[in-house]
């Protein structure tokens, strides 16, 4: 259970992540800074977010298999 609760706690700071690069992105295009590399900034936060979220999700199903399959 403790590598759960730390992908548990990683997922949490990576939306925190991703929600902060979202908010420097927005910005940045609203004051129109030339640089075209910023658009892109969201996505390595948001990819490490849908790999966490799936694994959190699919998690209880797991574990509710491997106590029927056990008892």
């Amino acid at each position: 259970m403790h590598r759960d609760k730390w992908i548990r706690q990683t997922h949490r700071w990576l939306s925190v992540t991703f929600t902060v690069t979202v908010l420097v992105t927005s910005v940045a295009l609203a004051l129109q800074v030339a640089v075209d590399w910023i658009v892109y900034l969201p996505l390595p936060p948001l990819f490490l977010l849908l790999a966490s979220g799936l694994y959190l999700f699919v998690l209880p199903y797991v574990l509710k298999r491997r106590s029927v399959g056990a008892g």
